[in-house]
């Protein structure tokens, strides 16, 4: 029974310490989820109005055989896909790779920006053209490097659009994984509100060819900043349950402590009377 009891302190104190290092680590995540969501939220009013501009500039151009706006058929895709650097964030990178499976082919172009979705790619049947690793928090030249490659095959028609696959915050507890086409750009439907007539220089498809990029690029950053969002969200959210659950298994061992104590004392004042009983 003591062997029993000091196994059973063993297993306490073992939980004890991850508990702290899941609590520190669910402090951390906490923490950076605060700063990366106000980046987000300040780069968000900026790309929401960005596509507000886009559509306005579309509405704006009757016709048009730009190769912006107009879908290349039986070409490939270039999907640009967001995973993590790091681990401990629950089903965070699993949800994406789920994803991964159902939209991307095989002969698609896939850029893959984290290194655990690199590492993931490099057992699949994926055509990975270049992958990224611990992009930090300034990392809009590397983005505006990925976004010239995709507009340069997009000009030459070597593929029919441009994908990014990442994930949506919704809030500190949803986020899910998307995907959005940034190219050819989808010319909304006028909507029957208060019209506004806007005059654009230069006019016509010579706009395009100036804000185009600009939106692709302001894009892939916002979308890079939403998924960093969902990720620190993701692994506070991980953190915390395991913390709870180291919680919940202590007071199990504890319980269990307790009751292998009491039966050993039980044990012993039964051997006690036993051996008085056999003397008288």
């Amino acid at each position: 029974m003591a062997v029993g009891k000091l196994a059973i302190k063993a297993r306490i104190r073992s939980v004890d310490s991850t508990m702290k290092i899941t609590k520190a680590m669910q402090l951390v995540a906490t923490s950076k989820l605060k700063k990366q969501k106000q980046f987000m939220e300040e780069n968000k009013e900026y790309a929401q109005y960005l596509k507000e501009t886009m559509t306005h500039i579309l509405s704006s151009i009757d016709q048009s055989d730009h190769p912006y706006v107009t879908p290349c058929e039986n070409k490939k895709a270039y999907t640009i896909v967001f995973t993590s650097d790091m681990g401990l964030c629950g089903g965070y990178n699993t949800n994406m790779y789920r994803l991964i499976q159902q939209v991307i082919q095989p002969e698609d172009l896939v850029v893959m920006i984290g290194s655990r979705g690199s590492a993931w790619a490099a057992n699949k049947d994926l055509h990975i053209a270049s992958t990224y690793i611990n992009l930090g928090d300034d990392c809009y030249h590397e983005l505006s490097k990925i976004a010239q490659d995709a507009l340069t095959l997009y000009r030459e028609k070597e593929i029919s659009e441009i994908r990014i696959l990442y994930t949506k915050f919704e809030n500190s507890v949803t986020f899910t994984p998307v995907m959005d086409v940034l190219l050819p750009i989808k010319k909304e439907e006028k909507q029957e509100k208060e019209h506004v007539e806007t005059l654009f220089e230069p006019a016509g498809d010579q706009i395009l060819d100036e804000i185009v990029p600009m939106y692709v690029r302001s894009l892939l950053y916002s979308y890079y900043l939403e998924t960093k969002t969902s990720e620190q969200a993701s692994r506070r959210m991980a953190m915390e349950n395991a913390t709870d659950n180291a919680d919940e298994l202590k007071q199990t061992l504890e319980l269990q402590f307790n009751q292998a104590r009491q039966a050993a004392i039980t044990q012993e004042i039964t051997e006690i009377v036993g051996g008085v009983n056999a003397l008288e």
